[in-house]
C-alpha cells in the first residue's frame, strides 16, 4: 500500500516524537526567547530535545527550556523564517581528554616547542582518516 502525504511535513514518512519537546530558551526583555541554530550548510533551524539527559549533554545541564509541541515550535519561529525543527541534534563533539589520541586520529604533530597548543588548527586530516562529523552551531 503507498503512504499517503499528509500535511506540511517534509518528511511525512518520519515519525515525529511523541509527546512535547525541550526546546533551549534565553532571557529575553520581554521573558524567554527560543534559541536558534545554524545547520552545517548554514540554514537557521529551530531545535528541541525528546529528554533533559540529551538536551544536557548537548547545551549543558544549565541549559534554560520550555516544553512545546513541534507544531507550536513551527508556528512561534514561522515569522522569523525558521521553517526547519531539528530534534535531538548533537551540537558537539565529545570532549577531548588530554593524553589521548582517538582510534584512528594522527597524534598532533610535535613541534620545537612541544605539541601543537590548543586552540591552533588543527593538521589536515590523513588519508584514510575520518572526516569530522558536522554539527549545528549557534547564530
Amino acid at each position: 500500500m503507498a503512504e499517503l502525504p499528509c500535511g506540511d511535513d517534509p518528511e511525512p514518512s518520519r515519525p515525529d516524537p511523541a509527546g512535547p519537546l525541550l526546546v533551549p530558551v534565553r532571557p529575553g526583555p520581554l521573558g524567554h526567547a527560543v534559541r536558534l541554530f545554524r545547520t552545517p550548510p548554514g540554514g537557521r533551524t529551530a531545535v528541541g530535545f525528546t529528554t533533559e539527559h540529551r538536551l544536557a549533554a548537548a547545551l549543558g545541564p544549565h541549559q534554560a527550556w520550555i516544553r512545546l509541541a513541534r507544531p507550536a515550535l513551527r508556528t512561534l519561529t514561522a515569522p522569523l523564517g525558521v521553517t526547519t525543527v531539528t530534534v535531538d541534534p548533537r551540537l558537539t563533539a565529545p570532549a577531548a581528554t588530554p593524553g589521548r589520541v582517538p582510534p584512528g586520529a594522527a597524534p598532533a604533530p610535535a613541534t620545537p616547542e612541544g605539541p601543537t597548543p590548543a586552540g591552533a588548527p588543527a593538521p589536515a586530516a590523513a588519508h584514510g582518516a575520518p572526516a569530522p562529523v558536522p554539527a549545528l552551531r549557534t547564530g
